[in-house]
């Protein structure tokens, strides 16, 4: 519970962060291919320039962490389960590959470059899954440093934006087929408005397809954040009386019930609309207030390597999606 005292102290806080994020927003309605959690990232990093008195930082920190859990489980009444079963098998044995080639590849290239375990794992869950939200999502269960998030969340958004304009080339000079490209850009792009946009560039059907394939791909935020959870609990206890109960990132849950609500449509689809887009700005709030607690200089001395990483997961996820296409003959 959060007593007045408390509610009131997290005022200033809260009124800057959504000062900023509502000018974020609008941006990333504009420049979609952007989109407004890295607007909000970016603009938190350049506000944090401002000395700031203390009394910011409860609110900006309440933010960072509570309001990050439940944008999670808001995002989850857009999610219809019965997508899932839509895409077949197929897709799925797909994920699985460019699951396991995505967190290989950061554990692999990440302890190479000597980067920080977590900026390693949110590389790998934002490529392997659904990018920032499942950045997001995994960061508070990693304990992980607000610089770790947005070491992550800009790695990302650079390859969405590659992924935009190489993968349709890419796909037209394969000669692949509207669902086979569908296929490949649901499971190697990041993030969702890169997937359409890349899906949909191609042909209608293929946007279509990809879309379907990118929201399955979304719901391996569950089954990936419990294991990270129990992973990390096991890493940093000597306790022998371990309980997945205490460990257990409740919001997850919460994402998964609100993507059953959503589905069994108990409450009107334009309710749950709202809900997930409410999700989505609270998302934009959360990064700002890390982009506030996050000092560019500190960004800049870490150098090239989460880039590299970066591009390592992205490569090796393209590819491997491609080789497992070409195996079940999909194109």
């Amino acid at each position: 519970m959060i007593d007045n005292s408390t509610s009131y102290k997290m005022l200033p806080g809260l009124f800057i962060v959504t000062a900023i994020a509502i000018p974020a927003w609008f941006l990333g309605t504009v420049i979609p291919l952007v989109g407004g959690p890295v607007f909000g990232i970016v603009l938190g990093m350049i506000a944090a320039f401002w000395q700031r008195p203390i009394t910011y930082d409860v609110g900006i920190h309440f933010t960072a962490k509570k309001i990050l859990q439940a944008s999670i489980i808001l995002l989850g009444f857009e999610m219809n389960l019965f997508n899932v079963f839509k895409v077949g098998s197929q897709s799925l044995y797909i994920m699985i590959f460019t699951l396991s080639t995505a967190f290989i590849t950061a554990w692999l290239v990440g302890r190479f470059l000597k980067l920080p375990r977590n900026t390693s794992i949110l590389i790998g869950v934002g490529t392997a899954i659904c990018g920032g939200s499942a950045i997001a999502a995994t960061a508070p269960v990693l304990s992980a440093d607000d610089k770790d998030v947005a070491y992550s969340i800009s790695t990302i958004f650079l390859f969405n934006i590659a992924a935009v304009f190489i993968f349709p080339f890419t796909g037209h000079l394969l000669g692949m087929s509207d669902i086979g490209f569908g296929m490949w850009a649901g499971t190697a792009i990041n993030d969702t408005s890169s997937v359409v946009a890349a899906g949909y560039s191609y042909s209608n059907a293929a946007g279509n397809f990809a879309t379907i394939v990118k929201l399955t791909r979304a719901l391996m935020i569950v089954p990936i954040t419990l294991a990270l959870a129990i992973f990390t609990a096991r890493k940093n206890t000597n306790n022998t009386n371990f309980s997945v109960f205490k460990i257990f990132p409740w919001f997850i849950l919460g994402f998964l019930i609100a993507s059953i609500i959503n589905t069994t449509g108990v409450i009107p689809l334009s309710i749950c609309k709202l809900l997930a887009k409410t999700g989505k700005f609270f998302i934009i709030m959360a990064l700002t207030a890390i982009g506030l607690n996050t000092h560019i200089k500190h960004l800049i001395s870490n150098g090239i390597k989460p880039i590299l990483l970066g591009l390592s997961c992205w490569i090796a996820v393209a590819l491997v999606s491609l080789a497992a296409q070409h195996y079940l003959q999909i194109w």
